[in-house]
């Protein structure tokens, strides 16, 4: 099953981890969009710098760090995404209590080692 993918902390630096991961979930045909803090694009995908309104969206997927994340609190819940991945480097113990209380799931993973292992 294909899953619409949010990547929050989009990079354009090909060494970047959510840059191989826009790639890497495209490879796997997951439909994606991103954001991040320039404009530009990654293996066809467009990254916006606003929060947009996504449709659709089954997971967020995160690269940014815990101090950086409030900011999108509220934009991610409004998204009513079925799960948010909390890739290594941004756990975020409050977030994940607010995404509970809003019927969210939290994971605590690495988005390339779920698609490498066929449990994304």
């Amino acid at each position: 099953m294909k899953k619409k993918t949010l990547v929050i902390g989009a990079s354009l630096k090909t060494d970047r981890y959510s840059n191989i991961a826009i790639n890497r979930l495209r490879s796997y045909d997951h439909p994606v969009v991103a954001i991040g803090l320039r404009v530009g694009e990654v293996a066809g995908v467009a990254i916006s710098v606003e929060k947009e309104d996504f449709k659709d969206i089954d997971t967020v997927t995160l690269y940014l760090n815990p101090s950086r994340q409030e900011e999108y609190y509220v934009y991610i819940i409004s998204l009513k995404p079925k799960r948010v991945i909390f890739n290594p480097g941004t756990e975020n113990p409050d977030f994940y209590k607010l995404l509970n209380e809003n019927n969210i799931e939290s994971e605590v993973a690495c988005t390339l080692v779920l698609l490498g292992t066929n449990q994304y």
